[in-house]
């Protein structure tokens, strides 16, 4: 084991596969002798020459489109986004292109590819830099979608995704690059399709996902203090939902509060709520509540930055409104 950075994690697992598989490649802006915006890369243009880890011009439709088709003939190619916010420029092209042709094609093309970079409520990034594209993403077809949100999930489940056959959108929380965990030192792979039990309990089912996953663990801490004993569940996968985890969940608690950074209005939440209600709404005890971050863009001012997002406070406030004073 060895205590890793996040950002470290990531880039050990694209170092691994790149070095395991000569078809791997890294596209984006800064990718190569700088290093990534958050030194994802650093250091692998050397190792790897400058065709494989590929500087690119500020044009993100232009290089994601020449990244679908360079996985069209069978490379598998990671793009960064210096941040993902920037990627709404490349919206079309991960759309049309990298979550359909597969389908369009009959099934002759496969889209191997991965689009992974940071994204979230930074600390002043403004709201240009400050977005959560996992609601923009979530009802497009063919992707699938991941948030990580530990260095030990960060890096199995990179790996996962540069092997995987399909588009994957990989959401890194910028704020989450410099938290530390311990690590196996030997290789290591995590499915992309299940969610996480963080701690098991009885009382309530948290569900999160990204960052607010450590906001969430920190609420419990003073929860439990109190008698109150929640399970909580990392999502992990945004696309698709490991429906099954959270059912299991419920049946054994009955009652639900989601956690998340996204806007409340088309949010994840949303989406989940609609699933609970249709597969186990006889198991509820109350109805599902969530915490959602506000329907406006994020302040660049840091006190009102900080009041848009919700906090381990207003966590603990849920439960006890939800389960009763104990």
């Amino acid at each position: 084991m060895k205590r890793t950075f996040m950002f470290d994690a990531l880039k050990s697992a694209i170092d691994e596969e790149m070095e395991k598989d000569n078809k791997v490649c890294v596209l984006g802006e800064d990718v190569g002798h700088y290093g990534g915006s958050y030194k994802v890369t650093r250091d692998l243009h050397s190792k790897y020459g400058d065709l494989r880890v590929l500087d690119t011009p500020i044009a993100e439709n232009s290089f994601t489109g020449l990244s679908i088709g360079a996985a069209i003939t069978g490379l598998r190619p990671i793009i960064e986004g210096m941040n993902m916010s920037f990627l709404l420029l490349a919206f079309n092209q991960i759309a049309n292109n990298a979550g359909m042709l597969r389908y369009t094609s009959g099934g002759n093309f496969q889209i191997p590819i991965v689009i992974r970079g940071p994204g979230g409520v930074g600390r002043q990034l403004g709201a240009e830099h400050s977005q959560r594209l996992e609601a923009y993403f979530q009802g497009i077809p063919g992707l699938k979608i991941i948030a990580c949100s530990t260095p030990y999930n960060a890096k199995g489940l990179l790996k996962s995704a540069i092997r995987d056959n399909n588009p994957v959108i990989f959401f890194e929380h910028v704020l989450l690059y410099n938290l530390q965990e311990e690590i196996p030192d030997k290789e290591y792979l995590l499915p992309l399709d299940q969610a996480e039990i963080v701690r098991s309990g009885s009382d309530i089912t948290i569900i999160t996902y990204s960052r607010m996953r450590h906001h969430v663990m920190q609420a419990c801490k003073e929860l439990i203090k109190n008698k109150y004993n929640p399970e909580v569940i990392d999502l992990i996968s945004l696309k698709p939902l490991d429906i099954k985890t959270i059912g299991k969940s419920i049946r054994k608690t009955h009652k639900v509060l989601i956690v998340e950074e996204c806007m409340k209005t088309g949010g994840i939440a949303g989406e989940i709520i609609a699933r609970i209600n249709e597969e186990f709404f006889d198991e509820l005890d109350s109805p599902i509540m969530r915490l959602s971050s506000q329907d406006i863009p994020t302040p660049y001012n840091g006190r009102l930055e900080e009041a848009t997002v919700i906090h381990p406070n207003q966590i603990i406030k849920a439960v006890k409104e939800i389960i009763g004073e104990k």
